[in-house]
């Protein structure tokens, strides 16, 4: 079974979600971004979510970590806990 790590920072708005991907992108560290805005308690950790298989995340997070390229910030991801930033940081087979 494949097994994926990601991390991700969960706001309210797709607009904030838009502002915190353009300040990673800038070079700002997603950990603490996470620390700072995100509203999942996996904030506290960086955001990190540790390893899971298909099926343990909401369908909306599965599409993403299953497939992104690794260590590449994707979203905004619209769940229905809000709007969501994901970084798939391993995946393995």
């Amino acid at each position: 079974m494949t097994v994926a790590s990601a991390r991700h920072i969960l706001v309210e708005s797709e607009a904030e979600c838009l502002d915190l991907k353009s300040r990673i992108a800038s070079g700002e560290d997603f950990a603490e971004l996470a620390k700072q805005y995100s509203s999942c308690p996996s904030g506290q950790d960086g955001g990190a979510l540790g390893e899971f298989g298909p099926g343990m995340m909401v369908p909306e997070f599965d599409k993403v970590v299953f497939s992104a390229p690794i260590n590449e910030v994707q979203g905004p991801v619209q769940t229905q806990f809000g709007f969501h930033l994901l970084e798939v940081t391993s995946r393995s087979e």
